[in-house]
């Protein structure tokens, strides 16, 4: 990279489209970050960060109402996602279930992280991911 952070930081309405909005969003942010200061990014790593950023809005949009401010950030070998949404009630990863029908999101996201980090905030919370910018094995390490 060239010194300069590369970084995106967006406003999403809440609403319906909001997240197939976010899902394109992070994979512009990631060609551009690539164009501009040239971090090797897989395409593996585009889905995963899709991924992420669609089942962190989506339980951003399903338990907490109005806004949800979504920012992505270049960080040495990772792209951190981080999702801001106005519950201040921290997310709890369930017992895995095969049985289980939806609810699957977080357990999704500390799958394939490399790193997860849930903080209060004065309002809210912010849900913090690090995905892998290439393949490597041992993903899913993700510490709490």
């Amino acid at each position: 990279m060239d010194g300069r952070p590369a970084h995106f930081t967006v406003a999403l309405a809440g609403d319906g489209p909001c997240i197939a909005q976010a899902r394109h969003k992070a994979a512009a942010f990631l060609v551009q970050a690539r164009a501009e200061h040239d971090p090797p990014v897989s395409q593996r790593a585009t889905e995963l960060t899709q991924l992420v950023v669609s089942e962190l809005v989506t339980n951003a949009r399903k338990y907490a109402p109005g806004p949800i401010l979504m920012a992505l950030r270049i960080t040495g070998e990772a792209v951190e996602v981080s999702v801001w949404d106005s519950d201040p009630v921290l997310p709890v990863a369930r017992a895995a279930d095969v049985g289980r029908v939806g609810q699957h999101g977080l357990e999704i996201v500390m799958a394939v992280a490399q790193s997860f980090e849930a903080r209060r905030e004065p309002v809210g919370k912010r849900i913090s991911v690090g995905v892998a910018l290439l393949d490597t094995p041992g993903l899913g390490s993700a510490a709490a």
